[in-house]
């Protein structure tokens, strides 16, 4: 079976600039205009790095402030993953354990 591999690429950077905003503290205002009230760390590292979470209360304010929607903020590519390796002399595969029987004789 093969896994999909899923990435994702965060273009908050660039729909700032388009927007003419340049700087992360000219952010923080807007967003609080919205109900988002973040400090000043935390704008910048949603302006500057790719959150691993995003509350949707969030990417609404972003996208009401720059007018555009989450496909705008957001590019996402699925690729087709590795296949699992087979088990080689050098690599085995491991193996789980055996469930133990109780038995008659085992209880004297």
């Amino acid at each position: 079976m093969r896994r999909r591999r899923v990435t994702y690429t965060w273009h908050l950077r660039q729909v700032m600039a388009s927007h003419g905003l340049w700087q992360t503290t000219e952010l923080a205002p807007l967003l609080a205009e919205r109900g988002v009230e973040l400090s000043a760390a935390q704008v910048y590292r949603l302006c500057a790095g790719v959150p691993e979470r995003l509350s949707l209360r969030t990417l609404a304010a972003l996208c009401d402030i720059f007018g555009c929607t989450p496909n705008d903020l957001i590019e996402t590519e699925a690729t087709a993953g590795r296949t699992p390796t087979k088990a080689t002399a050098k690599r085995p595969v491991a193996k789980r354990p055996r469930r133990a029987r109780i038995t008659q004789e085992s209880q004297q």
